[in-house]
């Protein structure tokens, strides 16, 4: 037990059990005591709260501060550290500086070695975080007194810094559980703005201003996550003032277009929709199906239909307006190209039109997580070009309970994307090392010039050489894809106007919890 712990007081802050109920929020008239509860109705909920176990990851969680945190403009600024790292030893060592006077919720002070716990534990290989890899640059990391920590890499990782919006947890809360099935992971102890109030598991979270908080008491004193999979449920629950706010699919937020008292958000993202392709299936594993697919696909028409220009075509897992782009592989459909690969290939078409090849037809299912409107749209549109080029896809939708188990052998259509560097989204989603890890490399994608590239990336300095690993990582995505991507997705929301300071953020995939308007809620001020 550090010194500062011993000198510091034990009492601990009791969290409220009830959560508040998703009654009407308020009038909307800009009244101080409506705007210090907040109603918001997202899609999912987590599957835990620890960030042992992954939770909050890329940053912006409420209950937890990582040692750095993204600002409106996604630049780095210090959270738990004073200041951005010190970077020694040719970019091998990085020291941070603690904040003095941070305490946890429960009125403990954190210190560094809460820090070293929190990225041991992470990085042991008996915790069940899916994310381990994102760390991999890391060789030991030690405290240096109480308010010290460093970080010692194995190379010179050039967005490390990034890696350290990472939440940090107490080492007296979390220290003694099984962080894989801990009481921690439905109780979770922060340095956040607020604590956790009660969970109902598939209903709501509630969470209440934290009166600890380092960074002063937020006038939002609480706010709950209605958890409501459907998207057409959503937005009657907010239509009906059951809800303050909302993610809402594009065509489904253009309807609260014209309300008073109601106000659309969008967010560019890195949010990409794309169907993965198992090589472990007998027809998704043929690369000339795969290709054959990319060609047939009508990307444009499913940015103008399905997300009423919400979005834009995805040639890769990068946006087309990113910087790692690889310019010049913009491929428009080309439908007699699909045919002619499939023709050349042996794949010919039967009686019904659906393509065979030595006894085995052209056909396979394509899942799609149920009550989300938007993908079960791509998946519709994605089986009506490829039934074009002769290839049956059957569309299927399930809850992920049903989907996860099969996610090796059929197809999904899935949603990626992380912001920050290149490497934060790209490694997970195709590097061989991950096939079949969680939802990391769905598909088993493993192709040896894509694990160079991604390899070569992670671990060089020099901005040329990583940039020339990037692109040549784009084209051979091309010649040999393991997904068929679709669109890059604008995330939409609708609020009542009754807040000032609220603004939104480069996004990643996952959004609703740490993402949309709300991403600093704690800074919220009431409309007068």
């Amino acid at each position: 037990m550090t010194t500062r712990r011993i000198r510091s007081a034990a009492a601990a802050v009791a969290l409220a059990a009830g959560a508040a109920a998703c009654s009407a929020p308020g009038s909307g008239t800009g009244d101080a005591k409506a705007a210090e509860s907040v109603v918001i109705g997202v899609g999912s909920e987590p599957d835990t709260l620890s960030p042992l176990l992954g939770y909050g990851k890329d940053g912006n969680s409420k209950i937890f501060d990582g040692l750095l945190a993204r600002d409106a403009d996604m630049g780095l600024k210090p959270a738990l550290a004073t200041a951005l790292p010190e970077v020694a030893d040719d970019g091998r060592t990085y020291t941070y500086t603690l904040r003095e006077g941070v305490t946890f919720s429960d009125g403990e002070p954190l210190t560094a070695e809460d820090v070293v716990f929190t990225y041991r534990t992470v990085l042991d290989p008996k915790t069940n975080n899916t994310a381990r890899s994102e760390l991999d640059a890391i060789r030991e990391v030690r405290a240096d007194g109480d308010d010290k920590v460093v970080f010692s890499l194995k190379y010179p990782y050039a967005p490390f810094a990034a890696r350290t919006v990472l939440p940090i947890v107490p080492e007296h809360k979390a220290g003694g559980q099984d962080p894989n099935t801990g009481s921690f992971n439905t109780r979770p102890v922060g340095t956040g703005p607020y604590v956790l109030a009660g969970w109902s598991k598939g209903e709501k979270l509630t969470f209440k201003a934290n009166p600890r908080y380092w960074g002063g008491a937020p006038k939002v004193k609480s706010f709950t996550m209605a958890v409501i999979a459907d998207d057409n449920v959503r937005a009657t629950r907010l239509r009906s003032g059951d809800l303050d706010g909302a993610v809402l699919p594009p065509n489904l937020a253009a309807t609260f277009g014209k309300d008073t008292g109601k106000k659309l958000h969008e967010a560019k993202s890195y949010d990409f929709r794309a169907v993965t392709l198992p090589t472990a299936g007998k027809v998704t594993g043929d690369r000339d199906i795969r290709r054959a697919l990319d060609a047939a696909v009508d990307r444009q028409a499913m940015v103008d239909k399905i997300l009423d220009g919400a979005g834009t075509p995805a040639y890769g897992p990068l946006p087309t307006d990113d910087p790692w782009y690889a310019k010049g592989i913009e491929r428009p459909r080309d439908l007699k190209g699909a045919t002619a690969l499939l023709d050349r290939a042996g794949w010919k078409p039967g009686a019904d039109g659906v393509r065979a090849k030595d006894g085995s037809r052209a056909s396979f299912t394509l899942f799609y997580p149920s009550g989300d409107k938007v993908r079960q749209d791509h998946a519709l549109a994605y089986a009506s070009d490829a039934k074009k080029a002769g290839i049956e896809v059957k569309v299927e939708g399930a809850t992920w309970e049903v989907i996860e188990p099969r996610m090796g052998e059929d197809a999904v259509l899935a949603g990626f994307g992380s912001v920050g560097d290149p490497d934060f989204g790209l490694y997970t989603l195709l590097h061989s090392s991950l096939a079949g890890d969680g939802f990391n490399n769905m598909p088993g994608y493993d192709n040896p010039a894509v694990d160079r590239a991604l390899d070569t990336a992670r671990r060089a300095q020099d901005e040329g050489e990583r940039r020339t690993a990037y692109t040549a990582l784009q084209k051979a995505l091309v010649e040999d894809p393991g997904y068929t991507f679709l669109t890059h997705i604008d995330h939409l929301y609708v609020l009542d106007d009754r807040w000032d300071g609220l603004t939104t953020q480069l996004e990643p995939h996952e959004h609703g919890f740490a993402s949309g308007p709300w991403w600093n809620i704690e800074d919220w001020q009431p409309k007068k």
